[in-house]
């Protein structure tokens, strides 16, 4: 074994492996229910069911190493606390495998290690994110929607092209994919000729918010991450010598001509536009999947959302609601405090079930009930909160509504041709195969 491959072994025993056989034993056992987010093949299966289990033992609940929460009130107060900090990758890891991961950092950006926004806190967040926002505003957002009309009419022209009614697809891999990372190469300046590489890499790198990941979880999320970091700064470059339309180019610009404490540094910057593709195209893949699979699943609201397109934007809400695309969030304490009845200590970690958080029946009536027509649908909390709720957020909700409706407007008689299968990922939920049957399309206007 070469010391790459020894160090690359013991940095992952660090990070996910010691974590990985606890938590298999505790969750073979039962009663660990921190032991069970994390390995228990059916709470992944199921989180709707575990949430309730949780829901139980009350608003806060006290593992074995952090705490949890499904309750939508505290979730929300704890997300927009200053008395609570974002985590980054290993923070809540006991003190001698912090040391290891220290000492086998291979110096890579990883989405959530700083100087990413995910794991930054004022003055440093900010800074960046007073910088992204001057670019990434309301109007170029509004701006983009044009853009993801055509590309969804572009990708379903192609599927029209496929032999007869009873064409077979796997949606996911055809559309729900390729819709946002069409959207975030431009966005980020990417060339046609590249965008093959951004999916790839986002595929790879999916797994890399998950702890206790298997070995060969963890080669695949470096493989993805070294990749994208080494083509990553080989584009930014190529943007400063030859900057485009794009906001990526607009972000760069608008950092070298910022005030010299308000600029990004290189690493800043590459960790902005890492961010925007993992939040921006991880998220909204699975918010597509996850839409056409529950949509297919409710024939009637089909029907409903054919007579009633107004509806469409608080399906989308609905969707992410019911099943978030993002299940869980954290935060460590900064100071010693009471959350709900219980005394938090300075650095315990916080685990926040957003999911579980979104089906609070104190805050929504019947809530495993899918309801399009839902009133108070858009008070989830699957953008986070706060300081740091989501800066995408508008892009997702448009990138949801445009590309569901023009899916079911293209394809009415669409049905499910398989179970489908859903990607093994705990953070993200999402379908990694869905095969659908088209049926005829329906000539657009």
């Amino acid at each position: 074994m070469t010391f790459d491959a020894l160090t690359h072994r013991i940095r992952w025993l660090a990070l996910h492996g010691v974590i990985r056989a606890t938590s298999t034993i505790g969750a073979r056992r039962g009663g660990d229910l921190q032991a069970r987010l994390i390995a228990d093949p059916a709470v992944r299966a199921d989180p709707a069911a575990f949430a309730d289990e949780l829901r139980g033992h009350g608003p806060l609940i006290r593992c074995r190493a952090v705490l949890m929460t499904v309750d939508h009130q505290v979730a929300n107060e704890i997300l927009r606390s200053e008395d609570f900090r974002v985590t980054a990758l290993g923070a809540g890891l006991p003190a001698p495998l912090r040391w290891i991961n220290r000492k086998t950092h291979p110096g890579l950006l990883h989405p959530i290690e700083p100087p990413s926004l995910l794991s930054i806190e004022p003055p440093d967040h900010t800074r960046c994110r007073k910088l992204v926002s001057s670019v990434f505003t309301t109007r170029a957002v509004a701006g983009l929607r044009e853009r993801v009309q055509q590309t969804a009419d572009l990708l379903l022209d192609d599927l029209d092209d496929l032999d007869g009614e009873s064409a077979e697809v796997d949606v996911v891999a055809r559309y729900c994919s390729q819709l946002p990372v069409a959207v975030i190469s431009d966005i980020l300046g990417v060339p046609e000729c590249d965008r093959q590489h951004v999916l790839h890499f986002g595929e790879l790198g999916a797994p890399s918010l998950d702890i206790g990941l298997s070995w060969q979880q963890y080669m695949q999320v470096h493989e993805g991450i070294v990749g994208f970091n080494g083509w990553l700064g080989d584009h930014l470059e190529r943007l400063r010598r030859n900057p485009g339309d794009d906001l990526m180019s607009q972000l760069i610009q608008a950092s070298q001509s910022a005030a010299e404490g308000a600029r990004l540094s290189d690493r800043e910057l590459q960790a902005t536009a890492g961010l925007v593709l993992a939040a921006g195209f991880e998220t909204t893949v699975n918010l597509l999947g996850n839409g056409i699979r529950m949509l297919l699943d409710t024939p009637e609201h089909l029907e409903t959302l054919a007579t009633r397109p107004e509806l469409w934007p608080n399906a989308v809400e609905e969707i992410l609601r019911l099943d978030s695309p993002v299940q869980l969030s954290a935060r460590i304490a900064s100071k010693d405090i009471e959350v709900a009845g219980t005394a938090v200590k300075r650095g315990e970690l916080v685990i926040i079930y957003l999911a579980g958080a979104n089906r609070d029946p104190k805050v929504f009536d019947d809530p495993h009930r899918f309801d399009i027509e839902r009133a108070n649908a858009g008070r989830h909390l699957s953008f986070s909160g706060g300081r740091h709720f989501c800066l995408g957020a508008a892009l997702a909700r448009a990138e949801g509504e445009v590309g569901l409706r023009t899916f079911f407007e293209r394809y009415p008689a669409a049905r499910l041709a398989g179970a489908g299968s859903r990607r093994d990922t705990r953070v993200l939920r999402g379908w990694s195969t869905l095969p659908i049957t088209l049926g005829k399309a329906r000539v657009p206007r």
